[in-house]
């Protein structure tokens, strides 16, 4: 992902046209500290000066004494209460309470010991403190002041002694120009410091975008990532990485050696050719797991790029199983398998009606009860051609129609009842149990759908439950929790299924009988996922203590009018 899709401001190139109140520069802040640190620096040794001075017997005047101690205290009382938002905008009162006292004080003390001592290199500071903290108004307005208050002291001079003083004006001039200078490469100098700290800023917030966006990809790929540095250790990996590799990986603290486990030897090898090649790798390497068969684990390598001679690259690992992969080949392979089909089906039905209609007449003219059989047989097994094409046909429509709006209801416990015994009478079904739980739980499902699920899941149950009473039970149910999703199970006392069929109950033209087509479960699963619902096999008693059976539930979305209750 290039940090150049994500949105890009330009930089304030002038800070008079900042907004005031806007985000704090911490340099900048750092720097208004730094300045008043100085201006107390500076007021303390004033007032050291003037002690001296006095210890060492020259006259004094009292004045001079109490503005410095004066401006000590101002300094203090500044840097303590005095607050600063960038930048110092006009002639305002931060102004007037730090620069305009600092040049007050400075031109007092310059005009009563102007001939003891010369403070003029003293105006540099709040020189400096307008330009790096003001606009260039400020910065260009207090360097005038202080040449003209120079200029004056000049004059003053001049007009206390009219002697030839020229050389006076000239030292206030070339000083004032040497401060017009300091000011601007101070004030281009700060400008481009709070330019450099918003960019630094405005990339840092999008690199941690990026990274978030990154973690979030990584953390949700269903292939695994491992990051690996050229001696071996592990710098980061994904949940899908841990859950290939099985060996308990997430309780690993990052970075770990990959030969941390033997069965990774094999990916520590293929990450060091890697480096050595400098070139991508791919291969298919099984990898043991903490329990069960090895995982046969396709393993792509990259190199992360660097242009930086002093970084290493790092080796980015892709792990894919490749039995997800092959499920996934599988499906596709189902699925343009269900498409053509669902094509045959339509073009088989007119012929196999044909046939049927004609077995049917044929078999009124006959009089030999073998060939009575031989048509019973043909139409027999006309109707089994019509039952596969009809399934055929259910799941084709079961894909392509749409999601029931959130109004169709059903309530499951009477059409569970209707449907089963309906079912009991058409095939003369004995031991039938019927309990239902699920009392005024309304399903988003249709009723025809519902009869097809339900007469699916018994037909199934059938092929395989004994005769007593309870071999096979239909229960409805709420489950427990605070979902409160309405469920239906539909129980038989048949053997256990064995662990290949469970893997393959609910895949289309898969079947355990040589005379199924395949399809009944699949289509249940079909339904189910078009309504929302979810459906699922397990192994259980209905009771404690009771026999174990086979159970298909079913879960379904809960209604929206019983939410609302």
């Amino acid at each position: 992902m290039s940090s150049s899709l994500w949105p890009r401001g330009e930089a304030a190139t002038d800070w008079d046209a900042l907004e005031p109140g806007g985000s704090e520069s911490a340099a900048l802040l750092r720097l208004w500290r730094g300045f008043m640190a100085a201006r107390c620096f500076v007021a303390l040794i004033l007032v050291l000066l003037q002690g001296i001075a006095m210890a060492l017997g020259q006259t004094m005047q009292p004045l001079a004494i109490a503005l410095s101690a004066g401006y000590l205290v101002a300094s203090w009382l500044g840097a303590r209460y005095a607050h600063f938002t960038p930048p110092i905008r006009g002639f305002a009162a931060l102004w007037f309470v730090t620069i305009g006292i600092d040049l007050g004080t400075f031109t007092a003390l310059q005009v009563l010991q102007g001939g003891n001592i010369n403070y003029t290199p003293l105006f540099a500071l709040p020189v400096l403190m307008s330009a790096v903290l003001g606009t260039v108004t400020v910065g260009l307005g207090t360097t005038a002041t202080v040449t003209l208050l120079l200029l004056a002291d000049a004059g003053w001079h001049w007009l206390q002694q009219p002697g030839d003083s020229s050389t006076r004006f000239v030292q206030a001039a070339l000083t004032g120009t040497g401060l017009f200078v300091v000011a601007l490469l101070a004030h281009e100098l700060a400008r481009r410091l709070a330019r450099e700290e918003e960019t630094a800023l405005r990339n840092r917030s999008s690199a941690q975008m990026q990274a978030q966006v990154n973690d979030l990809v990584i953390e949700t790929l269903s292939e695994g990532v491992l990051v690996i540095d050229a001696e071996g250790m592990v710098h980061a990996a994904n949940p899908a990485a841990d859950a290939i590799l099985g060996q308990g990986l997430a309780r690993l603290t990052l970075p770990f050696a990959l030969h941390a486990q033997p069965a990774w030897h094999a990916l520590g090898a293929l990450a060091r050719q890697t480096f050595a090649r400098r070139a991508p790798q791919s291969e298919e390497i099984p990898v043991a797991q903490a329990r069960g068969a090895a995982r046969e684990v396709r393993v792509r390598t990259r190199l992360t790029p660097t242009s930086d001679q002093r970084v290493d690259s790092l080796c980015v690992m892709f792990l894919q199983d490749l039995r997800e992969l092959e499920a996934r080949i599988r499906t596709e392979k189902l699925a343009a398998m269900g498409r053509m089909s669902a094509a045959v089906a339509h073009e088989i039905r007119n012929p196999l009606a044909a046939i049927t209609q004609a077995s049917a007449l044929l078999n009124e003219d006959l009089t030999d009860p073998a060939h009575r059989k031989l048509t019973s047989m043909v139409q027999h097994n006309a109707q089994r051609l019509a039952r596969i094409v009809d399934d055929v046909l259910d799941v084709s429509r079961a894909r392509q129609q749409r999601v029931l709006s959130l109004g169709e209801q059903v309530a499951l416990d009477p059409a569970v009842r209707a449907l089963a015994e309906e079912w009991v009478r058409q095939t003369h079904r004995q031991g039938v149990l019927i309990t239902l739980d699920a009392v005024d739980s309304e399903v988003r499902f249709d009723v025809e759908h519902l009869r097809r699920l339900l007469v699916n899941l018994l037909d199934n149950a059938a092929r395989y439950a004994g005769n007593r009473e309870g071999s096979i039970q239909v229960v409805t149910t709420m489950q427990r929790g605070t979902s409160g999703r309405p469920s239906l199970q539909v129980w038989s006392d048949g053997a256990p299924l064995e662990p290949a069929v469970q893997r393959h109950l609910f895949e289309p033209f898969f079947s355990s009988e040589s005379r199924s087509s395949g399809l009944g479960l699949f289509l249940c699963r079909e339904l189910c996922r078009r309504h929302g619902a979810t459906i699922g096999y397990e192994r259980r008693a209905l009771v404690a203590g009771g026999p174990e059976g086979n159970e298909f539930f079913v879960s379904f979305a809960p209604s929206e009018n019983r939410l609302t209750q």
